[in-house]
């Protein structure tokens, strides 16, 4: 029957996990061939090409240092490193606003990592969408294994994970093991707009000049000349007589600029004789309506403020900056930056292990690339004082203790709880050290600490988040009082 043929032909087709993912990825890569396409053709239109640049305008936003990536770590060798791999050898400056304009316009972009044994990574290549396949469970004994083929002039040629640099924008799983572009979503929507300018446009043309209504008086000719007599009349309106001067013969050419479809109307008797009258052009708005109602889908799709895109109607306030007008755009931003953080990781840590670093040294580090929304920082520091205040009234009215203003209104962790009551421990003791050496010169930091000034039982009680103990338990530590 039915059902047993079709068993028999998927057993058949896919005899194993690893064939049948080969064969989605197969059929995924000719599409992709098609969506690059289309996405190249939605960047020649002035809106998207314009979004496509304030996603990287607004994703590399320098600094009060004038620095596009802050980098993070305690450790100065590995800042050093990481700024020279960062600025001098990628040139991030520069060319980080290329990548992430690639990045969102195909969803995928690729980086050729040339690394040097004991040198690290010495020069990065962009690799074009196109000559570029990233290779996943096609190997059934190693099913982790992720590989990268570039195909180039017909030769292609295999990398493994770590010589290459994948950023995606993995939104949809649908679209694994690739990206999906940010233009993915309006691409159908452009298609129609397309469609329906193109429409406007034959329309205007067609319809919009004026036309004009002949009343040709005929006079006494018999109805049977009537229509040769017109045709002749017409004939002479529409061409205009030329002469070439090279051979001497005479053409009729055709008047371009006569209006096809005027009409020409015989007419006789009385006191009717020849009369030219004018039709007014159409003026009908109608489809200005559906291409607005179009190019506002599709600019929600783009995600980016219309007003941001040069549409002044829907800007709130003239010194408004883009984030400001709409603050889902900077968590789209945002979203974004971790993405290409997430790679630029990557690389560090590939040319931190080539010259040597190993276990904890090779995450020792944080990236950060500013955040274009001053509102969307605003937001976090209005909830920190919200909270701040809420903590100040539950500490003042004496109804919630220390440990459940850091529970409930802050959230700690215990560890969290224990660092920040060793850092009002901290700061209790530089205010008193300061104190003193201002008003009797000297420095307590100096002085022998007392007998009984470290307490292991004190340690573990703080360890432990016991909140109870006296002003004396607080303030035993390993150093003055």
């Amino acid at each position: 029957n039915f059902i047993e043929r079709y068993n028999k032909m998927i057993q058949k087709t896919y005899q194993s996990p690893y064939s049948s993912a080969q064969n989605q990825r197969a059929n995924y890569e000719v599409r992709k061939m098609d969506l690059y396409r289309d996405y190249e053709l939605m960047d020649q239109d002035p809106i998207i090409a314009s979004a496509l640049d304030i996603y990287s305008d607004e994703s590399t936003v320098d600094n009060l240092e004038g620095e596009i990536i802050a980098i993070k770590t305690e450790n100065t060798k590995i800042r050093e490193i990481l700024h020279n791999l960062y600025y001098d050898i990628m040139n991030i400056e520069f060319n980080l606003w290329s990548w992430i304009r690639n990045l969102t316009k195909y969803g995928d972009f690729y980086l050729d990592l040339e690394i040097v044994d004991k040198y690290g990574v010495v020069n990065v290549k962009p690799i074009s969408s196109y000559e570029i396949l990233r290779l996943e469970e096609h190997d059934p004994a190693n099913p982790q294994l992720v590989q990268f083929e570039i195909i180039q002039r017909g030769a292609k040629e295999l990398r493994e994970n770590y010589e290459i640099a994948h950023f995606r924008l993995g939104a949809d799983t649908n679209f694994l093991p690739y990206g999906k572009s940010m233009l993915e979503g309006g691409r159908k929507i452009f298609k129609q707009l397309t469609l329906m300018e193109d429409a406007m446009l034959i329309h205007r043309i067609m319809r919009a000049p004026e036309k004009r209504v002949f009343k040709i008086d005929v006079g006494n000719i018999p109805p049977r000349e009537v229509e040769q007599f017109m045709q002749r009349i017409i004939n002479k309106m529409k061409k205009i007589p030329v002469i070439d001067q090279k051979t001497g013969e005479y053409n009729l050419k055709y008047n371009i600029e006569s209006v096809t479809e005027d009409y020409f109307l015989p007419v006789r008797g009385g006191d009717s004789g020849t009369e030219i009258d004018t039709l007014p052009g159409l003026s009908n708005n109608d489809q200005i309506d559906d291409i607005e109602y179009l190019k506002n889908k599709m600019m929600a799709a783009l995600r980016i403020p219309k007003a941001f895109l040069g549409y002044e109607e829907g800007l709130s306030g003239g010194k408004a900056t883009l984030a400001a007008e709409d603050v889902r755009f900077a968590r789209t931003i945002e979203r974004l930056q971790k993405i290409v953080i997430s790679e630029l990781t990557k690389i560090g840590i590939v040319h931190l292990y080539s010259q040597g670093f190993d276990n904890a040294d090779l995450i020792d580090f944080d990236l950060e690339l500013q955040n274009p929304s001053m509102i969307h920082e605003q937001e976090k520091l209005e909830l920190m004082n919200q909270q701040i205040e809420a903590a100040e009234k539950a500490m003042e009215t004496k109804l919630f203790s220390r440990k459940w203003v850091y529970e409930n209104i802050f959230d700690f962790s215990n560890d969290e709880k224990v660092e920040m009551f060793k850092g009002l421990i901290d700061d209790a003791k530089n205010k008193f050290r300061f104190e003193s050496i201002e008003t009797e010169g000297n420095d307590p930091a100096t002085q022998p600490p007392p007998p009984d000034a470290s307490s292991e039982e004190d340690e573990e009680m703080a360890r432990k988040g016991d909140w109870g103990g006296s002003d004396k338990d607080y303030f035993k530590d390993d150093g003055p009082r």
